[in-house]
């Protein structure tokens, strides 16, 4: 694991205000092995970031109590039926001052695990001040660490849109993430993670 020196804190941001219309019920609460998603990406983000700012809108108070053992700051986005672009700038708000850069983290990426950040926070070590993202299916998305100079974009987006501008950009620096296509989005990706 990383060693967490006071002088390169990297904040993780849960983005997980979405009311999962497409699903039927709430992501965030699907359980794997006992443990619901949100649980389980914020416990994996601790082991790597400080602090975790977990963005909750759609039955904050459920999603809340589900993340009661661990030592997360909830931010609360009372604009989260705007879309993704609502908790991108709830998250920057409540972002510590002297944060350098942020990685940004869903909770339906069941392949996550806590390599995967370290991987990031060594790749941020080597290169400060460029973007991250991981790569899988032909695609750059999500885990992505974005460096501060990206957080005042993150607060003029507006709508159901996220930051796949920035990660498009040549500069980026891409890590694989087998299985990081696997999300929840409609009821037969659930069907799918409960075969597996």
């Amino acid at each position: 694991m990383i060693a967490r020196s006071s002088a390169m804190k990297i904040p993780a941001v849960i983005l997980a205000a979405g009311a999962s219309k497409r699903l039927g019920h709430p992501k965030q609460l699907i359980e794997i092995q006992g443990e619901p998603l949100l649980h389980r990406v914020a416990r994996i983000a601790l082991q790597a970031c400080d602090p975790v700012l977990v963005v909750l809108g759609f039955e904050g108070e459920r999603m809340q109590t589900a993340l009661g053992d661990l030592q997360v700051q909830c931010v609360r986005n009372l604009d989260w039926e705007e879309g993704m672009a609502s908790s991108l700038r709830a998250a920057v708000s409540a972002m510590p001052q002297a944060a350098r850069a942020a990685i940004f983290l869903v909770c339906d990426q069941p392949a996550l695990d806590p390599a995967l950040l370290e991987r990031m926070l060594r790749l941020h070590q080597e290169h400060p001040g460029r973007r991250i993202a991981c790569g899988y299916s032909g695609i750059r998305g999500i885990p992505a660490l974005l460096p501060c100079k990206d957080f005042d974009a993150l607060l003029q987006l507006r709508g159901d849109r996220g930051a796949k501008n920035l990660l498009a950009s040549e500069d980026v620096l891409e890590i694989l993430f087998p299985g990081g296509e696997q999300d929840l989005d409609l009821p037969e990706d659930l069907v799918r993670l409960r075969d597996r």
